[in-house]
């Protein structure tokens, strides 16, 4: 028997109960794999108060870890780089990480290079993969830009500061506290501006790019940023609203876009690396800036796994920078 964390109702941090479960043996096109850390994700506290709708319950949330393979079903072994027991892998996207041990399937599971700890991949790989699709793909930042990350010192915030930057872009930041703003200026962004603090932020942000505004804004934050975030963008501009830590974007007539011809999308991970070879160009994009140290991911906090109410309170009230992991 292997300990598992699961929610039968939505809720509170109280509705995370530890019990225990069956691993069996994996089916064809499956792999075993035995977690040694477990990513900690807002989108984790999204799916515990029901804010996706009704889950089937009970229900196990997490969508990220890393772990050993201990077995392999029928042809899990083919196609997807030579998956072997033994092998160290982490995956992005997956529901259910919150357990010692679990089932995946194979071609979803990427091999971890020798070079890159467990703790930096299961705390960092959904958002290095989110990273890459925002700033690689969706709006492909060029040298010259100037971005605004909303909730810069938060985990997905500090890699696309450090990435955007690495790309030549000048990086803007809002951010909740003067701690906060120097974590963010530590990793590559150029002009923290607080919330709430002295002049608002959205005149800051004109004022920093002369009144032009920018290209793109990422907003992880929703229903409290997403309308001044439009009042940020230049012509032209992209508004990603990629998280909603305050809550949904409220609706808004599609005429607010028509005078600068502004471009809204809200985009998920999934449909990004749903083929195999965009989720492996990614990852290895991604782990290779790990590795090359243009990328760091800072795990702030690790939490055994019997405590994770305790993480889910922390990542809730935005307590944190950086990011945290379970350890089984």
């Amino acid at each position: 028997m292997t300990r598992v964390v699961r929610i039968h109702r939505h809720g509170g941090p109280e509705e995370l109960k530890l019990e225990e479960e069956e691993v069996g043996a994996p089916a064809p096109g499956q792999a075993r794999l035995r977690h040694t850390a477990i990513g900690l994700n807002f989108v984790d506290i999204y799916h515990r108060i029901g804010q996706f709708g009704a889950d089937p319950m009970p229900f196990v949330l997490g969508v990220q870890g890393v772990g050993v393979v201990d077995a392999l079903g029928e042809g899990a072994g083919e196609g997807v780089g030579g998956l072997s027991v033994g092998d160290r892998v982490a995956y992005a996207g997956a529901m259910g990480a919150y357990r010692e041990a679990r089932l995946m399937p194979a071609d979803r599971l990427i091999r971890l290079p020798a070079d890159v700890e467990d703790g930096v991949a299961a705390a960092g790989l959904l958002r290095g993969l989110t990273s890459q699709y925002l700033v690689r793909r969706l709006y492909r930042v060029q040298p010259g830009d100037a971005v605004l990350v909303h909730a810069a010192a938060g985990g997905v915030g500090l890699i696309l500061c450090q990435w955007a930057k690495h790309l030549g872009a000048t990086v803007i930041g809002t951010v909740s506290t003067a701690t906060k703003a120097e974590i963010a200026r530590a990793h590559g962004c150029d002009h923290p501006v607080l919330y709430g603090e002295g002049r608002d932020w959205v005149d800051e942000v004109l004022r920093l790019t002369g009144g032009r505004g920018v290209p793109v804004v990422y907003d992880s934050v929703g229903r409290d940023t997403f309308m001044g975030s439009l009042d940020c963008l230049r012509p032209m501009g992209m508004a990603i609203n990629y998280g909603t830590a305050s809550g949904q974007v409220e609706p808004f007539p599609l005429q607010r876009l028509h005078k600068k011809s502004l471009i809204v999308t809200r985009p998920t991970l999934g449909t990004w690396i749903a083929d195999r070879g965009d989720l492996e160009r990614a990852a290895d994009e991604f782990l290779n800036l790990v590795r090359g140290g243009i990328i760091r991911v800072d795990v702030a906090r690790c939490y055994p796994l019997a405590e994770v109410a305790a993480a889910h309170r922390e990542l809730e009230g935005r307590r944190t920078t950086g990011a945290m992991i379970l350890v089984p």
